[in-house]
């Protein structure tokens, strides 16, 4: 004989329904949790309580003993008194007052050594009193121009212009740089030289050694050594 099973005593179909009914009793019980008053305990009366009151702490006297000291027993007295005449001269030391009067004049003297102040060389373009030329005269300027064109004069009257082609050097134009030094004295001296042969330049440093003397030249009114240089072009045929 086969068992027959009630459709209504299966749990499955009541699942969905326990499940809402488990969510709704847990929603109420946080509810109630969350809603629950909760009030401070009263104690009994405790007395009262003194926050300010200090603890008295007794403190031990204390006394100081001074240590007594034995006593030094007086210097003995001498044997034998001078007795000193009124009429004796004693001598006194009198010191003198370094201190000064308000009306006296303190006078300080300071020596002092003049230095001599050494003045440099001193380039021709920038020199304040460029040096003078035998001849040459008129402003600063004028000067200038004067003398270098004096100088010019000088070397292409004395210079042996057939030595470069003596030496077979090549034909063209050849440079030469001189360069020299007027002294305080107004000499020429410190004669430099860049010639294309040893020759020439010997040739050119004996022609400039014989510039003449001249007035030397001034910086801030003292005579100085000027330096002076100009090129020069020699033509070889």
């Amino acid at each position: 004989m086969e068992i027959k099973k009630n459709p209504k005593s299966n749990l499955e179909n009541f699942s969905k329904i326990f499940m809402q009914i488990g969510l709704v009793l847990a929603l109420f019980v946080t509810y109630v949790a969350i809603e629950k008053k909760t009030y401070d305990k009263i104690y009994g009366n405790l007395g009262s309580f003194n926050m300010n009151q200090e603890l008295e702490e007794e403190i031990p006297i204390t006394q100081k003993i001074e240590q007594v000291q034995p006593k030094t027993p007086p210097p003995p007295a001498p044997e034998k008194i001078e007795i000193v005449e009124n009429e004796k001269e004693i001598e006194e030391t009198v010191l003198e007052s370094t201190e000064t009067d308000q009306t006296e004049e303190i006078v300080v003297i300071e020596e002092m050594e003049e230095e001599e102040e050494i003045v440099e060389d001193v380039n021709f373009m920038i020199i304040e009193d460029v040096p003078t030329y035998p001849g040459c005269s008129g402003n600063n300027q004028e000067r200038k121009d004067c003398f270098s064109r004096m100088v010019q004069k000088h070397f292409g009257k004395k210079f042996n212009a057939d030595l470069p082609n003596e030496l077979g050097l090549s034909p063209g134009k050849k440079r030469v740089f001189i360069g020299f030094k007027i002294d305080k004295n107004g000499n020429v001296v410190d004669i430099q030289t860049r010639a294309p042969h040893p020759k020439i330049k010997d040739e050119v440093e004996k022609v400039m050694s014989q510039l003449p003397k001249m007035k030397p030249g001034k910086q801030r009114g003292k005579p100085v050594g000027v330096k002076y240089s100009i090129p020069f072009t020699l033509i070889v045929e």
